[in-house]
């Protein structure tokens, strides 16, 4: 495989507040070039490798990039761990993974493909400069991580982990942390897991993002003079269609076993249309995101389904009279204790 070259990427604020929960955790001082980067959207990807290097050279413990990994919160990673709820199993979200992984840790391209019984995740090469095996074993820890916080770990069968670097001391902490053989100076760093484990439906234990997601389809609801059933199944699946990117009405009626003429029947008798009803919802889900912190703008316009974030600054300022910056700067007081 060529080498990337000149590749800088940039990795998401919300893996800077983890490396600053794990400097607390550990009673450590906490530098000051992590600090500057704690409240913003990105930083470049050159300081995170740095600002590991330099703990790894302090702590001098093996394994600290799985230590790390496992402070992870769905907090930590933004826009996948809302796109993450609205899958139905392992497969989905490793799709979304590899769709949205570069919203979160652009370190390195992610590749999925099969390989034989096995999918293979793996990070392709970059030059040595870029990368380090505490960088790899970081890359690697938060997918599993990820996965953790929506299925039973117990209940995820990898066969394999590679890693490019030479194998370090104490190589059974890595194959207990990911419960199977790891292997050091091979050809690629990849993670390879059966096909079979795909089709595992969610364990979705992480119980705000629920909440979240209740709470948005009951104010939907309070708002609408006549609810009934299919408003309320309209309203769900029109929610989680928007974070997997597939709200067109003739998806959406088949959702609820309607033809297309008779939702917008429906909906009409409501006085109103399908596209004022995908508003309204694209509405209230933006005051939510713009009520987290650590969700930029482009995020959220991908959440709601938008391609470009100037689309969706352009409706909200519709909607609400108010550009997204201004909202959130209004709003500064709940997003405080958010």
């Amino acid at each position: 495989m060529q080498r990337i070259k000149d590749y800088t990427g940039s990795i998401y604020g919300g893996l800077a507040q983890l490396l600053y929960d794990f400097y607390q955790a550990q009673q450590l001082p906490v530098p000051e070039k992590l600090q500057q980067v704690q409240h913003q959207e990105r930083f470049d990807y050159i300081l995170w490798r740095d600002l590991l290097t330099e703990l790894e050279q302090q702590l001098q413990r093996p394994a600290l990039g799985l230590e790390i990994a496992a402070l992870v919160q769905p907090k930590h990673l933004g826009i996948i761990a809302y796109i993450a709820l609205s899958c139905d199993n392992l497969g989905e979200a490793l799709q979304r993974y590899h769709d949205f992984h570069r919203l979160v840790y652009d370190g390195s391209p992610l590749q999925v493909e099969v390989q034989g019984n096995y999918l293979s995740i793996r990070w392709a090469d970059l030059p040595p400069t870029m990368t380090t095996q505490l960088t790899n074993e970081i890359a690697i820890a938060l997918m599993v991580e990820f996965l953790k916080h929506f299925m039973e770990f117990q209940d995820i069968c990898l066969h394999e982990v590679h890693f490019q670097n030479p194998a370090p001391r104490h190589v059974a902490l890595y194959e207990q942390y990911f419960h199977c053989k790891v292997r050091f100076s091979q050809e690629k760093t990849q993670v390879l897991m059966p096909l079979q484990e795909l089709s595992k439906p969610f364990y979705q234990g992480d119980q705000t993002l629920q909440h979240l997601l209740l709470q948005q389809a009951k104010a939907l609801l309070e708002k609408l003079p006549n609810s009934t059933q299919i408003d309320h199944r309209l309203q769900q699946a029109i929610l989680t269609g928007l974070q997997r990117n597939m709200y067109q009405i003739e998806h959406i009626a088949q959702q609820l076993n309607l033809s297309v003429r008779q939702l917008q029947r429906h909906l009409q008798q409501q006085g109103t249309t399908y596209q004022q009803r995908i508003q309204e919802v694209r509405c209230l889900l933006a005051e939510q995101y713009l009520k987290d912190p650590h969700l930029s703008l482009q995020e959220i316009a991908l959440l709601l389904g938008y391609s470009e974030q100037s689309a969706f600054q352009r409706a909200f300022k519709q909607w609400t009279q108010h550009t997204p910056q201004q909202w959130r700067q209004n709003n500064l007081i709940n997003l405080s204790s958010f």
